[in-house]
């Protein structure tokens, strides 16, 4: 076999290609990824053996009915994935010039970033560029990164989950995140002026589900302290659920503290005066190596900075 180079690879390779090995991915079998590209089962086989005709390897294997990939086919799947995110990106940013416009920004966000460094850094970015169309995603750090190595996203204010690797990104520290006990304004609870955990275990709590993480640090300042977990809970991953809950009955909550300092200036809650000893790591502005980042995009990161240092 002689030796690939970038400039062979961009001869011999169809994006339609590309297309049906993502699909033979997703799908597992040659039928299904046809039907879904609109093609018969055999050209689809004829475009595969052409593909890994052009590569010099095999791509797939028999397994059972359904096809999986060889090593190379893994190889040449994880590359074909980071193509389809330049290609989705670059579709956004036409989108965004073909309506007249100033382009789109699609911007990831984990839910404790929200009011404060990404509404600053949207609300300026406005201000310098008016017909720049913004996409604000709120979802946790895993899914976020998910949507940005699709392309969806163009930059993400989170965490790099477990699943993802760190080569693959570069990214920021934008700030630490602490965590803050609440209950709602009614509950008996907000005037205490020297609550403790153990003094809290009998009451009913809202906590988000495993494996999230900051049920995974508030386990471990339930085990440091020498406590069981709270038996009566609800779980939810939606914030704004947790602060609806808290209000509505007796309840207690932890919620990252910049997000439960705002919520309390709003009158929605009353945060305790109950130090505790986890942090949830740093998050960070990420965005993929491997991808050219639009001027939006950098002019964002730049006003995160300045907001940041404020």
């Amino acid at each position: 076999m002689k030796p690939m180079s970038a400039r062979h690879l961009l001869q011999r390779l169809r994006f339609r290609q590309v297309a049906l090995l993502l699909a033979l991915q997703r799908l597992g079998t040659l039928r299904a990824a046809a039907s879904e590209l609109g093609m018969t089962q055999p050209a689809a086989t004829q475009m595969l053996q052409e593909l890994e005709a052009a590569l010099e390897l095999p791509l797939f294997e028999r397994a059972g009915r359904g096809l999986r990939p060889t090593p190379a086919g893994t190889a040449v799947m994880a590359h074909f994935e980071g193509l389809q995110g330049s290609l989705e990106a670059l579709a956004r940013t036409l989108e965004g010039l073909s309506e007249g416009g100033g382009g789109v920004l699609a911007v990831g966000c984990i839910p404790a970033s929200s009011p404060t460094l990404l509404v600053q850094a949207v609300a300026a970015l406005k201000r310098e560029r008016p017909l720049l169309k913004v996409r604000i995603v709120t979802e946790t750090s895993d899914h976020l990164l998910d949507l940005l190595d699709q392309g969806e996203l163009d930059l993400v204010i989170g965490r790099i989950a477990e699943g993802h690797a760190h080569g693959n990104y570069d990214s920021t520290v934008l700030a630490s995140e602490p965590l803050s006990v609440v209950v709602g304004r009614r509950n008996s609870r907000a005037h205490e002026s020297a609550p403790t955990l153990q003094g809290l275990l009998r009451d009913p709590w809202v906590l988000q589900p495993r494996p999230s993480p900051m049920r995974e640090l508030l386990e471990q300042e339930f085990r440091l302290q020498g406590l069981d977990m709270p038996r009566n809970l609800v779980e939810t991953a939606s914030m704004h659920t947790t602060v609806f809950l808290i209000n509505e009955a007796p309840m207690v909550a932890v919620l990252p503290a910049a997000l439960a300092a705002r919520h309390e200036a709003d009158g929605l809650l009353r945060v305790l005066p109950l130090q505790l000893h986890q942090a949830l790591e740093p998050y960070r502005a990420i965005v993929p190596k491997q991808r050219p980042l639009g001027a939006a995009a950098q002019r964002f990161l730049e006003l995160l900075a300045a907001a940041l240092a404020a």
